[in-house]
């Protein structure tokens, strides 16, 4: 073998051995670039399910898991067996996604025997003049801040609920 066919064979094999490190670099360039954005979270079906089976009811018949908050707006599960109170929220609007059951939402009306149960925060045992509306899987409803609204739950209800602080 010759000095310059020796120097060429030299060249090739130093370029092969960089071959692998450019493809590693740009692999991990597309990595990043395909990271989620910041503040993207996702939730399977699945994983909805558990926060509502784990959600410990209370007396009101409601298990309620706050899953997560980001800045003005969080995002709860909430499993009813059995009807809830009226609730009226000062700065929080409440947009209401049915994830399985059936149940009937009055909006609206006079609230009867209300009374004060956090800043901002109002309960009552019932609610006269509402609007009914049937609820069912799928059905979403935005309930605006300040407006009574109940939930009348013949056997189980199971939500989600994004609350956004309106203030």
């Amino acid at each position: 073998m010759k000095y310059g066919a020796r120097s060429d064979t030299i060249r090739r094999m130093k370029r092969f051995s960089l071959l692998p490190i450019c493809c590693g670099l740009v692999a991990a360039a597309s990595a990043l670039c395909a990271a989620d954005p910041e503040g993207f979270v996702a939730y399977k079906a699945s994983e909805i399910q558990a926060h509502a089976k784990a959600a410990k009811l209370d007396e009101n018949k409601a298990g309620v898991d706050r899953v997560a908050t980001w800045g003005n707006h969080g995002f709860m599960i909430v499993r009813r067996e059995g009807d809830g109170a009226v609730e009226t929220h000062a700065t929080q609007a409440d947009v209401v996604t049915v994830i399985s059951g059936e149940g009937t939402l009055i909006v609206g009306g006079t609230v009867v025997g209300d009374k004060n149960t956090a800043p901002g925060e109002m309960r009552g045992k019932s609610v006269t003049g509402g609007t009914r509306v049937a609820m069912g899987t799928g059905d979403v409803f935005h309930i605006p801040a300040k407006v009574p609204h109940q939930m009348l739950v013949p056997k189980s209800l199971v939500i989600q609920v994004v609350k956004v602080d309106t203030k």
